[in-house]
Order: C-alpha cells, then sequence, then structure tokens
C-alpha cells in the first residue's frame, strides 16, 4: 500500500516520531539521511513495515508492507501527531517560548500500541540508557521476526506477549536483564490485552491500570503514556536526569523531582510537551561532574 497523506496541520515528522526510536540501532527503527523514517510494528492483523516520508510541511509519502497493512490506517493518524493539539499551551519562560516558535510543528506521536512501548520502557529501568538500548535490541533480535517487505536489512518486528512470555530465564540474563524487570516483562505481557484497553481510557484511568501490574511505576507509566497514547502531559518523574536537566536549564540549578513538578505545574496539560520543546531545540542542558559513559557499537548480526 502506498499513498500521499496531507495533515491537517503541519508536523515536523523527524522530531515527532524520534521518541520512538531505542538508540541508534534499533531494530525496529530505521532513519535514513533525508529523514524518511522506517519502522517495523506489530499490528492487530500481523507484523507491518511501513516508510513515512516528509515531502512538505503537510504533506506525508507512506508505504506500508505486511499483514498488519490491512489495520494500519487506523495508526497512521496518531503517528503523524493528528490527535495532538498544543492550544492552551502558553509558556512564559523565554527558552520554551523560543522553542515553541522555532518548532511550532513538533507534535506527540501516539503509537496505540502500549505493549510495545512497556516493553523497552522496563528494560531502561534503573539501568544506564545505553545498556537497556543493548538488551532491547538483542532481545528483539532474538525473539523478533524479519521485518516484511523491503526493511532496511536487520530490521526485526518485535515479539509479541505470548513470545515474550516463554523468553528462557537464561536469555534475559544473556541480554544483561536481571530478574525483577524479566519477571515485569512476563507479568506485562501475561496481562497485555487488558493493558492494551488503555488506549479507551483518560490519562489518569490508563496509568493507574498500568501501574496495577507489580514492577511498573509512575515513570514506566509516563513514559508508556508519552509514546502510546499520545499524552502530553505525561512528565517521567523519577527519571535519573529529567528533574536536574529542567532546573538547569530553565533556572540554572538542579532541581529534584517534587520542585520539578511544582515549578511545571502551570504548564498543565502540556508538561511533556515543553520537555521535548526543550530536547528538540537543543537546549535542554545537565552540567556533567562524572566520567562519560563510553559509546558501544551494539549491532546485533
Amino acid at each position: 500500500m502506498r499513498c500521499e497523506v496531507v495533515t491537517e496541520r503541519p508536523v515536523d515528522l523527524a522530531s515527532t516520531l524520534s521518541p520512538l526510536r531505542r538508540g541508534r540501532f534499533d531494530p525496529c527503527h530505521r532513519v535514513e539521511s533525508d529523514g524518511t523514517v522506517w519502522r517495523a510494528s506489530l499490528l492487530p492483523s500481523g507484523p507491518v513495515t511501513y516508510r513515512l516520508r516528509q515531502q512538505g510541511p503537510s504533506r506525508v509519502d507512506v508505504q506500508v508492507w505486511g499483514p498488519g497493512a490491512d489495520v494500519f490506517d487506523a495508526f497512521l493518524p496518531g503517528l503523524l501527531g493528528a490527535h495532538d493539539d498544543a492550544a492552551g499551551f502558553t509558556p512564559t519562560h523565554p527558552k520554551l517560548v523560543e522553542a515553541h516558535r522555532r518548532f511550532p510543528d513538533l507534535r506527540v506521536v501516539r503509537t496505540g500500541r502500549v505493549f510495545e512501548a512497556l516493553v523497552p520502557a522496563i528494560l531502561e529501568q534503573r539501568v544506564h540508557t545505553v545498556a537497556a538500548r543493548a538488551s532491547w535490541g538483542r532481545l528483539v533480535t532474538a525473539f523478533g521476526t524479519p521485518a516484511p517487505g523491503p526493511a532496511p536489512e536487520g530490521m526485526r518486528v518485535p515479539p509479541g506477549p505470548e513470545v515474550w512470555r516463554r523468553v528462557p530465564s537464561w536469555e534475559f540474563h544473556r541480554a544483561n536483564v536481571d530478574p525483577r524487570r524479566a519477571r515485569t516483562i512476563v507479568e506485562c505481557a501475561r496481562v497485555a490485552d487488558r493493558l492494551e484497553a488503555v488506549v479507551d481510557l483518560g490519562s489518569s484511568d490508563a496509568q493507574q491500570r498500568l501501574q496495577s501490574v507489580p514492577g511498573v511505576g509512575a515513570w514506566t507509566a509516563a513514559e508508556v503514556a508519552q509514546r502510546a497514547l499520545g499524552d502530553a502531559d505525561a512528565l517521567s518523574v523519577g527519571d535519573f536526569h529529567l528533574a536536574a536537566t529542567v532546573g538547569w536549564t530553565l533556572l540554572g540549578r538542579p532541581l529534584d523531582d517534587a520542585d520539578m513538578v511544582e515549578y511545571l505545574a502551570d504548564l498543565r496539560p502540556h508538561r511533556y510537551r515543553a520537555v521535548r520543546l526543550l530536547e528538540v531545540s537543543g537546549q535542554a542542558r545537565k552540567p556533567k561532574f562524572g566520567p562519560r559513559t563510553p559509546i558501544v557499537d551494539h549491532r546485533w548480526h
């Protein structure tokens, strides 16, 4: 299937989709030099590969392969930020005002795929992002399936819940996933149908249901809400870096979680939007006081 979509409002495709990419070597996500985005996903009708290429501020070329193409039309508007509404977002801090002016076409993506966003978020709990993304790549490469169509080499469709439930404990161990995170993934896979249904709930009820699973806390639920539900207010409270980064960027000093929540209260329901604007504008900063984590080539063959 191939078509050109004209969006109701301009969309910055690359920036809108970038939160879905789990590192440079994510086997489910590729970005070409011209900004074209390839993704592999598991939809209700089966695996799908889709390619999205920006043709103009409001024009996107869409090409889709695989059994998942049968239902892809239902998910496409969310991927292009059609649900997202920045009305009422009127920041007063000069850095946010400037970022919003420079990136007016940034949207909050909504994939509609809860479990697919949940597994990598669990892998990122309390470990360095580099290590978590290495675990994601290794497990998806081992237990996912080849992306349908002419996808770039090495792309994989992420495993479904039934596959994750059967991943042996030693395979999690080989991927540097501790037993606590492994148990959380398996438990989420066991109740995946109930978790997928949160797409039809309000933000508060959705996050409450996600957190009903042992091992899924407020941070993980927010990370899922940002990507799967398109929640522009989902603030990642508990993130190792976020509060300090917000503080240094906007106030010139670090904040803790409680202070960050209080400081950003006036931006509801757009707190995550504000964080994304700081990120894409390159203004987000946090002084480095320790040694840098080495960059490791985590490609899987």
